[in-house]
């Protein structure tokens, strides 16, 4: 894949600017945009000869166009309880491949006729903060060349983390970058770590016929989701034939001819146990990518790989501001394009609108979806709130019966004296597509019963965020 649109090499140019990007993901590119908006001449900076970042490149989005054919591949094998009668389903993995390429080629398109029709100048190599006001770009080809600018946002986002003694070979031991370009389904799959990326990928492979198991240091999967949610999620993975593996620690992975053999510590006692797959994946999470930015130049601060950052995204070094996975507040796509709007509005003399963190949405696209929005149960008691909760199933509505996806239930979390919603967790059929409605409550401010005099359609699974209120007050009317 490569990139046509609006690329200027670095000998093409020796214009000053009023902003250079480093990165072109969901931070970089939405920057970009609306730097340009407000009348900034504006550069971004990529390494990648296609932009979108690891978002569009090698993450969400390839991740997700996978997760659409593992689903299509489950319904048509159940294609009988709708009543159609088809042969023996068999997986072309080479199309489905194909079909993901393409999709991540036309975004990457479309983000590069974003910068050529907002004026936004392109430079492929590796940028550098060489001085105040001075970012260097480096080609591949080894050339060199100069921008100034009056400011700079450090967009780099982050990389997959490995972990000591099981260094990713992309054969055996694979990172998720690697996993995504597989030319075959594999027999048998350990994934270690049950966070977002754990999850997705055991609900992939498990679909095209991979036996998967999952392995979490913490004592159930999806850690940061409210426990109601974990116990479910799991439910339904054990009962697709998913094992999950949770307080148990990888001691060593080792790879031969057959596979990979891999040594748990589990249990109270420190058990030690072996397991055996085709392929281990390491899914424990991202590092950000700060090394080589010239930050140890300036007086940016960078702890534990994350710049140091104010509530506008300013680093220490004048004119020099970060956002996204890098900085680390909440490392998601949408969260990295929100803060990016937040700094160049800034720079530009504007009042951005402020991010409260609590009010993120978070998704993860297994089967089934989960998704949240605000606090938990656990964490709204710890800040000291008198919580009420209340739940109501998918399997009871009419649309989840009629999609044939009736597992999971809306979860509603509410402070007791005035009902305010204080968070929204959801594990069922288009989880990641309702928790934008938990958003707006959160946002808004909203009561249970607000929620309640909203009128939901019927029939629909938006029903349950109206019952899950209801049944914070004792009074649901449909079970």
């Amino acid at each position: 894949m490569r990139r046509q649109e609006s690329v200027t090499t670095p000998s093409q140019t020796g214009a000053r600017f009023d902003l250079v990007i480093i990165g072109s993901g969901p931070g970089g590119y939405v920057g970009a945009v609306r730097a340009a908006q407000l009348g900034l001449k504006t550069a971004i900076v990529e390494k990648d000869p296609d932009l979108g970042g690891t978002c569009l490149l090698r993450g969400c989005i390839p991740t997700k166009a996978l997760l659409q054919s593992a689903a299509l591949h489950q319904t048509l094998r159940h294609a009988g309880e709708f009543g159609f009668k088809i042969g023996d389903v068999r997986l072309d993995f080479q199309a489905v491949q194909k079909r993901k390429t393409g999709i991540v080629e036309r975004m990457s398109k479309g983000v590069a006729f974003l910068m050529k029709k907002n004026a936004v100048q392109v430079f492929e190599g590796i940028g550098k903060i060489e001085a105040p006001g001075r970012v260097s770009v480096q080609s591949k080809s080894g050339k060199s060349q100069i921008l100034e600018t009056k400011n700079v946002l450090i967009a780099t986002g982050s990389e997959a983390k490995g972990l000591p003694g099981m260094e990713p070979d992309g054969k055996k031991i694979l990172t998720s970058d690697h996993i995504l370009e597989l030319g075959a389904v594999p027999k048998s799959l350990i994934i270690l770590g049950a966070g977002a990326v754990g999850v997705e990928f055991a609900s992939i492979f498990s679909s095209f016929g991979s036996q998967v198991t999952l392995v979490e240091l913490l004592p159930r999967i999806v850690p940061g989701e409210d426990e109601e949610i974990s116990k479910e999620l799991e439910r339904c993975f054990r009962k697709r034939g998913i094992t999950s593996r949770t307080g148990a620690k990888v001691q060593k992975a080792s790879p031969g001819p057959k596979g990979v053999e891999v040594t748990l510590i589990a249990g109270e006692a420190g058990k030690t146990e072996s397991l055996s797959a085709e392929m281990l994946l390491l899914g424990v999470g991202r590092r950000p990518k700060s090394d080589g930015l010239g930050l140890d130049k300036t007086r940016a601060v960078v702890e534990k790989g994350f710049v140091k950052v104010d509530a506008a995204y300013r680093t220490a070094e004048p004119g020099v501001y970060a956002i996204g996975d890098v900085v680390g507040r909440a490392p998601l796509a949408h969260v990295a394009s929100h803060e990016a709007v937040a700094a160049v509005e800034t720079m530009a003399g504007g009042q951005p609108h402020p991010i409260n963190y609590d009010q993120v949405p978070w998704c993860t696209y297994c089967e089934p979806e989960v998704a949240r929005v605000g606090l938990t149960e656990k964490q709204a008691a710890e800040r000291g709130y008198q919580v009420k909760s209340g739940k109501f199933p998918f399997s009871v509505l009419a649309r989840a019966q009629i999609l044939g996806e009736t597992e999971g239930f809306v979860k509603i979390v509410s402070e007791q004296k005035y009902g305010e919603v204080l968070g929204v967790h959801i594990i069922g059929p288009r989880a990641t597509e309702l928790v934008s409605e938990g958003a707006a409550l959160l946002k808004l401010e909203a009561t249970t019963e607000e929620i309640i005099a909203t009128m939901h359609a019927h029939p629909t699974l938006s029903e349950a965020m109206g019952e899950a209120a209801l049944d914070v007050l004792g009074r649901s009317l449909n079970r």
